[in-house]
């Protein structure tokens, strides 16, 4: 392991909510008279089963905490905060980046960065806009957006969580490659004002790599889709009827595959899916652990894994 190896990380967090209503937005079973029955303890352990799954992403590879950790399904600012502020990573200093989206549930995405690594130079959210097939506006996330500097050299940082499947993959495969194209003409924007710029594109896409709307990203693109070859009959990010999926993604433009000094090159991809993150036993064993199956409270981490890239900066 050596110090000059970093890791830059994207985990659902599965509906991180606090306990108390927002009148404004579709929580109330994510509260203490809730069909969950969401209590502050229930919070409290969740987020202190974060925090240490959080800590320990890249430490087999390299000595240092995370640097950058994308997440997806954050209620607000103050349940991030109450991550950071865990036994396991309140003495790291983490800094985060987070707006409040349109999306109907209130779950948002946000970036967590490590100070002494990233400097944020600006951020902002990218609307998606794209209507349900009753011509009604989907409020989905936003695409969060954030221009800063990983260890001296400037990066553009993508966090997604794309539009759900839930009415159907097919039925709604046009809202992800909407997000495709959103994505792609910012940066074709950015472009016009930076020379190769450096992208990491992160996220729940809840699609494959394989999808339509991942390769109309990447097609006529510098973009490498880093985690491409994670996914296989017996490993993924989430499952989903017993079929491993591999909805959650790091793309990365390909000027990290080059080595040149004072750059970041990228090593290698990995989905962390150490044991404690895993059902133990029963029909879920080897699935993500995760907090709820339907309304039953499983007391777990997730229903995603986290995935992770191991960037070498060459000093």
């Amino acid at each position: 392991m050596g110090d000059n190896i970093y890791t830059i990380a994207f985990y659902n967090l599965e509906n991180l909510f606090d306990t108390e209503h927002n009148q404004y937005t579709l929580d109330e079973d994510y509260t203490p008279n809730g069909v969950k029955k969401w209590t502050p303890k229930r919070y409290r352990k969740k987020l202190h089963k974060l925090g240490t799954a959080i800590s320990q992403i890249g430490s087999r590879t390299s000595p240092n905490p995370p640097s950058l950790i994308g997440v997806a399904e954050v209620e607000n600012k103050r349940v991030i905060k109450d991550l950071l502020a865990t036994e396991s990573l309140v003495k790291l200093d983490y800094g985060l980046v987070h707006y409040e989206s349109p999306d109907e549930r209130g779950i948002d995405t946000a970036l967590v960065y490590l100070k002494s690594d990233f400097t944020v130079i600006n951020s902002e959210p990218i609307p998606l806009m794209v209507d349900n097939l009753n011509g009604v506006r989907d409020t989905t996330r936003d695409v969060l957006y954030v221009h800063g500097k990983f260890n001296g050299e400037e990066v553009h940082v993508f966090v997604n969580h794309w539009p759900s499947r839930r009415q159907g993959g097919v039925e709604t495969a046009y809202k992800r490659i909407e997000a495709s194209r959103t994505i792609k003409e910012y940066m074709l924007r950015l472009e016009e004002k930076v020379e190769s710029p450096k992208y990491i594109v992160m996220g729940d896409f809840n699609d494959g790599p394989n999808s339509e709307s991942i390769s109309q990203l990447i097609n006529g693109t510098q973009l490498y889709n880093a985690t491409s070859k994670l996914l296989t009959y017996t490993s993924g990010s989430t499952r989903y009827k017993k079929s491993w999926l591999l909805f959650d993604q790091i793309i990365i433009s390909q000027n990290f595959l080059q080595k040149e000094r004072g750059t970041h090159e990228f090593l290698e991809a990995h989905i962390f899916d150490d044991h404690f993150l895993r059902e133990w036993e029963g029909k879920y064993k080897g699935n993500p652990f995760r907090t709820y199956v339907g309304d039953n409270y499983f007391g777990g981490y997730s229903d995603h894994f986290p995935v992770f890239i191991e960037l070498k900066y060459n000093g």
